[in-house]
C-alpha cells in the first residue's frame, strides 16, 4: 500500500541488550568522548602552534573537523537507541542524518585525497612546493573537499526524499539512502543509475588518484638516500594508515547495503564506518608525526612536569 507521508523509519537493525544497553551505552558514550576530546586537541594545537600552519597539518586538522562532524551526527542519536525500546526516527530527523553522515564520508575522502596530493608535491618536487602549495592554493583544495560532497550529497538525498514510499522499515541502526530508496513504491533506476556514479566519482576515483600519487613517490625514494626514504615515511604513513582503514571501512558499507549478511555482522560492519575512522584519525597523527605530538605533551603539561 502506497503512503508517501509516512512521517517515521524505524530501524530495525538494533539487538536487544537487555541488562548489557546500560555496559553498551557506558563504552560507546566514553568512545564518543574520547573521539571529541582527541580530535579538539589535534585541532587546538595545530591552530595555537604558528610553526604548523602548513598545508599537511591544515589538512590534518580539516580530518578532525570532519571527524566532529560525522561523529556528531551518528553518536548522539545511536546512544539514545541503545537505551531505546524502540527505534523510531521522523522523516525530517531521517534525511538529515543520512546528509551529515554521508556528507562526514566523501569529505573524508576528498580531504585525504587533496593530502595525496600535498604529499605527492612535497616529495616528487620539493624545490617548487612553497610555490605550488600556497595559501591560495590550500584553501582552494579546502573548497574542493567540502563543496564537492555538499552538492553530491545533497544531489543523491533529493532523489531520495521525492520516492513515494511503501514501507518504514530500515535494515540499519542509522539512516542510510539506499536502504530508503529500497522502501520506493516505484522504479529507482535513476536512483540507481545516479547513485552509483557519485559513488564512482567520491570512492574510487580519489582511490585511482592516491595509488598513482604514491606509486610516484615509490619511484622517487627508489632513487633516493636511506636518510630521504625515512623522512618520506614518516610523513606519509599516517596518511597511508588513514586512507586503507577508511576506504575498508567505505567499501565494507557499499557492500553492506547490497547484499544480505549475517546480522550481527552487517551490525558490526555499520558501526566500523562511523567509529572507526574518527578514532583512528587522531591517534594515528597524534602519536606518529613528531611536531604534533611534541606540541600535545606541551600543551598538555606532559612533556616537563617540573621544572
Amino acid at each position: 500500500m502506497e503512503n508517501s507521508t509516512m512521517f517515521y523509519f524505524n530501524l530495525t537493525m538494533f539487538v536487544p541488550l537487555g541488562s548489557y544497553g546500560y555496559a553498551a551505552f557506558v563504552l560507546c558514550f566514553l568512545l564518543f568522548a574520547f573521539i571529541i576530546s582527541a580530535n579538539l586537541v589535534i585541532i587546538v594545537v595545530i591552530s595555537r602552534e604558528r610553526t604548523l600552519h602548513q598545508p599537511m597539518y591544515i589538512f590534518i586538522a580539516f580530518l578532525s573537523f570532519n571527524s566532529l562532524f560525522g561523529s556528531t551526527g551518528f553518536f548522539p542519536r545511536f546512544l539514545m537507541d541503545l537505551l531505546s525500546e524502540t527505534h523510531l526516527i521522523s522523516r525530517p530527523a531521517c534525511f538529515t542524518q543520512i546528509y551529515v553522515i554521508y556528507s562526514y564520508a566523501s569529505n573524508e575522502m576528498t580531504i585525504l585525497s587533496v593530502m595525496a596530493y600535498d604529499r605527492y608535491v612535497a616529495v616528487c618536487d620539493p624545490l617548487h612546493y612553497h610555490n605550488r602549495m600556497t595559501a591560495k592554493t590550500v584553501r582552494r583544495l579546502a573548497a574542493y573537499a567540502l563543496i564537492c560532497p555538499a552538492f553530491f550529497v545533497a544531489t543523491c538525498l533529493y532523489l531520495s526524499i521525492r520516492l513515494p514510499l511503501c514501507g518504514n522499515n530500515l535494515l540499519k541502526v542509522y539512516c542510510a539512502n539506499w536502504n530508503i530508496a529500497k522502501l520506493s513504491c516505484v522504479s529507482t533506476f535513476v536512483n540507481n543509475i545516479i547513485g552509483l556514479s557519485l559513488t564512482t566519482v567520491m570512492a574510487f576515483l580519489p582511490l585511482i588518484y592516491v595509488l598513482y600519487t604514491y606509486f610516484q613517490i615509490v619511484l622517487v625514494c627508489r632513487k633516493s638516500s636511506s636518510e630521504f626514504k625515512s623522512k618520506v615515511f614518516q610523513t606519509c604513513l599516517p596518511h597511508i594508515i588513514s586512507f586503507v582503514s577508511y576506504f575498508i571501512a567505505i567499501f565494507c558499507d557499499i557492500v553492506l547495503s547490497r547484499v544480505k549478511l549475517n546480522r550481527f555482522l552487517a551490525v558490526v560492519l555499520s558501526l566500523e564506518f562511523v567509529m572507526i575512522p574518527p578514532l583512528f584519525n587522531p591517534l594515528v597523527y597524534g602519536l606518529h608525526l613528531p611536531d604534533i605530538r611534541r606540541h600535545i605533551f606541551r600543551m598538555l603539561h606532559f612533556a616537563k612536569p617540573f621544572s
